[in-house]
């Protein structure tokens, strides 16, 4: 009989979504900043699908969707950093 391999320890889920978030590395803060990222990720290509046939505003479309794109990058990557400096904030 085959040997089988463990590719992962067992891990405790009975406290429900906060272990599972805590596992995946993601507060409640960042999976709302994940999500945020998301939606205007869509937006963007949702821009670039929408580009016209004149090339100057092709180009002009183009260039605000792909920096839109990136804005959406930047914030998936780094916005739970970004926002968790402003909510720590002492006053």
């Amino acid at each position: 009989m085959d040997k089988f391999t463990t590719l992962a320890k067992p891990v405790d889920m009975s406290g429900g979504f906060k272990d599972f978030f805590d596992t995946i590395g993601l507060t409640g803060g960042g999976l709302v900043t994940k999500g945020i990222a998301a939606v205007i990720a869509v937006i963007a290509v949702r821009m670039l699908l929408q580009l016209s046939n004149d090339p100057k505003g092709a180009l002009r479309k183009g260039s605000m969707a792909i920096g839109t794109l990136f804005v959406a990058v930047i914030l998936a990557l780094y916005g739970d950093t970004l926002f968790s400096t402003v909510t720590q904030a002492k006053g």
